[in-house]
């Protein structure tokens, strides 16, 4: 069965970034995060991830469409 909750070092080796550009991303809100524990350990479903990563291949998609390399812009 698959983790419901991932540690921030998880997320940042998932996405290949830093352990700040993740933490970054969590107290930014654009990466939705729970804090656990008496220790207030930062956590993120799974789902939430999942979520994120899809946001950003909609926005990269926009981006790219909008900004052509000497192209179209379609392909």
């Amino acid at each position: 069965m698959a983790q419901r909750f991932l540690q921030l070092a998880e997320v940042s080796e998932i996405l290949n970034i830093s352990s700040a550009q993740a933490y970054a991303l969590v107290r930014s809100g654009e990466l939705p995060a729970i804090k656990i524990g008496g220790r207030g350990q930062w956590r993120v479903e799974a789902t939430e991830l999942e979520s994120y990563i899809q946001r950003m291949y909609a926005e990269t998609k926009s981006f790219v469409q909008a900004h052509p390399f000497g192209g179209t812009g379609e392909e």
